[in-house]
């Protein structure tokens, strides 16, 4: 006996697996099916006591059994599962077969045209319903005592009720899943703006630190050209050539950037940040209210211009994110020099019920967020990790290849 227990757990366990594994029309199509069937065999078996004092009796079994089996359609054809079901009903009371079984198919049936049909569907079916009624509780047979007709009203009352209640939570929840659809279509098209934007950005910021090199290229080779005019023909054209290229590089460089900037829009002129401006940024997060400090790691060394701002940025909207949005009482910054890469590191100890800062505080940040985050780490062909921390909190870490 154990173990022929222990061998329908998992017979029962695949079945449920399989149940699950349906679609949800299937597992509606199933249910139906199975209550179908059901409700015409507890049908035939009512009258099967019966069937000596029913004329003829293969006659009235087959209308009990066409009171349930038609069910297993009444979500995709209840108009003609609700037409098929009442006229089964309505000629078994007709002929004048006694015995008569409860009329749950035909409130079932009801219930599904009242839920699924649009209105004009529904008003014909109860004016049918009642002229079906009528007709039964006319028919010869014991069925012309008043409680019959108050008994057969109230159940297919409270099927109507039912089918209106079932009809307007499916339209709530359909409205529901179309509002969150919505919201977030929105929040990704949000995501692509910010993303686009902070695009823009990079590609200003770098335009700034590229146009720097270039004009020094343009510069030194102007000077070389100078210094060889009693030189060699050779290397005075290869100098005239690079100052030259150069020349070419800025403009278009220049070009570009005004196809980026807005009108009226004037480029920056303050050098680039580094991760040198970090201690300001600190301080302006204090001054706020977060209690951040700055951590350093390894041997402090020269970066790229590019790689170095983008750190810097990073560092900068990590902090704002979290004096903006996480509620934490304290942050930490950390700096890593490798000799191929810089890692920069923001954590937060995690909310603490602190009121949120003032509008306005908080480091100089457009606060594009993640989204902005991520467009420059992939800007530097770097990796970036973000998440929630074993300890509370939340951490954005870059690493950064510098050569």
């Amino acid at each position: 006996m154990a173990r022929i227990a222990l061998a329908e757990v998992p017979a029962r366990q695949s079945l449920a697996d399989r149940l699950a594994g349906l679609s949800p029309a299937r597992r509606e199509r199933l249910a139906d099916a199975g209550a179908g069937l059901m409700l015409a065999v507890i049908n035939v078996m009512s009258l099967l006591a019966y069937r000596d004092q029913l004329h003829p009796a293969w006659l009235a079994l087959l209308l009990v059994a066409a009171q349930g089996v038609p069910l297993i359609w009444r979500r995709s054809s209840p108009i003609a599962v609700m037409i098929t079901i009442g006229a089964a009903r309505v000629a078994y009371d007709r002929i004048g077969f006694g015995f008569a079984p409860f009329p749950l198919g035909p409130a079932i049936a009801f219930y599904t045209v009242i839920d699924r049909c649009s209105p004009p569907w529904r008003w014909i079916t109860v004016a049918a319903s009642a002229a079906g009624l009528t007709i039964s509780l006319t028919s010869p047979g014991d069925r012309s005592e008043p409680y019959q007709a108050i008994f057969q009203a109230l159940i297919f009352l409270t099927a109507w009720v039912a089918g209106t209640i079932s009809r307007g939570n499916r339209a709530s929840l359909q409205a529901a899943r179309s509002r969150a659809e919505r919201a977030e279509a929105e929040l990704d098209r949000e995501a692509a703006r910010a993303a686009a934007g902070e695009r823009v950005r990079i590609a200003r910021e770098l335009h700034d630190v590229v146009a720097h090199h270039v004009s020094l290229i343009a510069v030194q080779a102007e000077a070389a050209a100078s210094q060889l005019a009693d030189g060699p023909p050779q290397a005075r054209r290869s100098a005239d050539i690079i100052g030259q290229t150069a020349r070419q590089a800025l403009a278009e460089l220049r070009r570009l950037l005004g196809v980026l900037r807005g009108p009226g829009e004037q480029p920056q002129t303050r050098p680039a940040a580094s991760l040198r401006d970090l201690g300001a940024v600190i301080d302006q997060v204090r001054a706020a209210g977060l209690a951040a400090e700055l951590q350093v790691r390894g041997t402090e060394s020269a970066l790229p211009p590019g790689v170095d701002l983008t750190a810097y940025r990073i560092v900068q909207e990590a902090l704002t994110n979290a004096l903006r949005h996480s509620g934490a009482a304290r942050a930490g910054v950390t700096v890593t020099y490798e000799r191929a890469f810089v890692t920069v590191s923001v954590t937060d100890s995690g909310p603490d019920g602190r009121a949120g800062p003032p509008p306005g505080a908080g480091p100089d940040s457009a606060g594009f967020g993640l989204a902005g985050i991520a467009e420059r780490v992939a800007s530097c062909g770097g990796s970036l990790t973000v998440g929630p921390v074993p300890a509370g909190g939340f951490a954005v870490s870059a690493r950064l290849p510098v050569r």
